[in-house]
């Protein structure tokens, strides 16, 4: 057996201890559903070590995503539905029918017939562009990737200044029903402009959630060193006007520029 095979090998049989009545009582308690909010959190883990291109820290985390694979296909063995084997087997047939053009005859990659495909697979006579997506992601991932499919086939703006029109519209829509406070408008107004600004970003080729993660991340700090230099002169925040938590936060701005 190859160096890989032994290694993962080696990592199914730990887990297979781990599930055993004499493994660890934490893992033998855990299901598909209690395992949800894990394989998410260390999905976002793997892509801030991306972020970071700490090779060390996306090597460790690879391998903790590929814990969350193991443990559902662990307990699904369990349950006599699938093995580790079976998910091998289904990932290697699935890449190999939907590259024809690597493994087969065909000439060249095209997208409608990468959709075909997946149409056969569901076993659907028709396929919407738009409509298999899974729901269960996050909604700015979500609506990038509608606006990608509906984009495939022809149905997008001809240039980024269209969607960013289109945005600037949105705004001043939502503008006029707040006028209203008519909050069911004013939540589909803002609903739109989220919407237009992650067509914008799609033009511009960035990621609208690691964008938004980003900034965010970038806010917290910022207000943390506000916070850090309030206390160090001790100031308390809710004492502050907001002129003076401005002049903090210009002067944590202007220090990262430096």
């Amino acid at each position: 057996m190859s160096e890989i095979g032994n290694e993962f090998e080696r990592t199914v049989e730990i887990m297979r201890k781990l599930r055993s009545p004499q493994g660890c009582e934490w893992d033998r308690q855990q299901t598909h559903e209690s395992l949800k909010p894990y394989i998410i959190e260390e999905a976002y883990e793997l892509v801030e070590a991306i972020d970071e291109r700490d090779a060390e820290k996306l090597k460790e985390e690879l391998g903790d995503v590929l814990l969350q694979v193991l443990f559902h296909a662990h307990i699904s063995a369990e349950e006599n539905e699938f093995t580790i084997t079976d998910v091998l087997k289904t990932l290697s047939d699935k890449l190999i029918r939907r590259h024809p053009h690597v493994f087969g005859n065909a000439k060249g990659y095209s997208y409608r017939q990468w959709e075909k495909i997946k149409s056969e697979e569901k076993g659907k006579d028709t396929h919407s562009a738009i409509g298999d997506l899974n729901p269960a992601l996050p909604s700015l991932s979500l609506a990038r990737r509608v606006q990608e499919n509906a984009a495939a086939v022809g149905f997008d703006w001809p240039s980024v200044s269209g969607a960013l029109e289109k945005t600037k519209e949105e705004i001043s829509e939502l503008t006029e029903v707040m006028n209203v406070k008519e909050y069911g408008k004013i939540e589909e107004e803002v609903g739109d402009i989220l919407f237009s600004i992650v067509n914008v970003a799609r033009f511009l080729k960035v990621d609208p959630e690691i964008a938004l993660r980003k900034a965010t991340k970038k806010f917290v700090r910022r207000f943390q060193q506000v916070e850090k230099i309030a206390s160090e002169k001790n100031f308390d925040l809710r004492d502050l006007s907001l002129e003076d938590l401005d002049t903090l936060w210009e002067e944590v701005k202007g220090g990262e520029t430096k």
